[in-house]
């Protein structure tokens, strides 16, 4: 059976994105995260941070207080923690945009981490899901009000690409990290379905 949780990170998000918790989700906030638990009405079972964007809220949550010198981030840890605990499917909001671009790649860097690990991730704002593309786990995408779909390597060569019910589809193609041809798809049926044999790959839904 699979265990889910919800990462909260620091950009705002709207209350909109309550839909993608679900009962019994559990719930880590990260740092400044804890004010977007406060914006969709969740009770945090775990905050972990340096709280140097944020002051350490007084609460009677779980709290774990990481040194402001570290080499993981708010958001690494909590990922790292929710590996080891076992849960394999993890929903990450409030980690996307945001004043800080390098935040935002570091989260995308994260959520790499944790779909190599075997995890279901998935990122979410206002107008985009994002997932991963690892190698033997195909991918089967709804199309919903979904408007793009655009695939783009993660780690260099994404090799043995295979796209099907888009307008645009791949058969055993080649994607590198110097040429967006994965961009900008449209799906074509009600579903579509990515595989890939070699890299990992970004998967963007966007409206």
């Amino acid at each position: 059976m699979s265990r889910r949780a919800v990462i909260l990170s620091a950009v705002p998000v709207s209350t909109a994105l309550c839909r993608y918790v679900q009962p019994g989700d559990f719930v880590v906030a990260c740092d400044a995260g804890y004010r977007n638990a406060e914006r969709l009405d969740l009770r945090p079972d775990l905050i972990v941070g340096d709280f140097d964007s944020a002051p350490q809220p007084k609460t009677e949550h779980e709290t774990i207080v990481l040194p402001h010198v570290k080499d993981d981030t708010d958001t690494q840890y909590a990922a790292h923690w929710l590996l080891e605990h076992g849960y394999d499917e993890i929903t990450l909001l409030g980690a996307l945009g945001g004043a800080r671009l390098e935040h935002t790649l570091a989260n995308l860097a994260t959520g790499l981490y944790l779909a190599k690990n075997g995890v279901n991730v998935l990122l979410v704002n206002e107008r985009s899901e994002l997932r991963y593309l690892v190698p033997g786990r195909e991918l089967i995408l709804q199309r919903r009000d979904w408007k793009y779909l655009s695939l783009f390597p993660m780690e260099g060569r994404l090799t043995g690409v295979c796209i099907r019910g888009a307008f645009y589809p791949l058969e055993n193609a080649v994607l590198t990290a110097d040429y967006p041809l994965g961009v900008s798809n449209e799906f074509i049926a009600d579903t579509a379905q990515l595989q890939c044999s070699g890299g990992c790959g970004l998967v963007v839904l966007t409206r």
